[in-house]
């Protein structure tokens, strides 16, 4: 399941990510900061969704938002999608 998150508040403006059955299969970052944003993106493939939400969810950067929260709601969106298709 492929789902593109627009994001709030970061220089991000896009997450796409990909699910399948639990796992993160291939996140991609439109804009931000490149080098950390593609840092991100491959600690989180292969990881069990789950665990990258609970990782990442309260990341905030500079007091606000960060790329890594904005990641994480873009799985648990993509995670309750895959639910409901089963």
């Amino acid at each position: 399941m492929m789902v593109r998150y627009k994001t709030h508040g970061t220089c991000s403006t896009e997450v796409r990510v990909e699910v399948e059955k639990g796992l993160v299969k291939r996140v991609e970052f439109v804009g931000g900061c490149n080098g950390n944003t593609q840092g991100v993106a491959r600690l989180a493939q292969g990881r069990p969704v789950d665990e990258v939400i609970g990782l990442l969810k309260d990341v905030t950067c500079n007091g606000g938002p960060s790329c890594p929260m904005q990641l994480a709601l873009a799985l648990e969106q993509a995670k309750k999608l895959e639910e409901e298709k089963e």
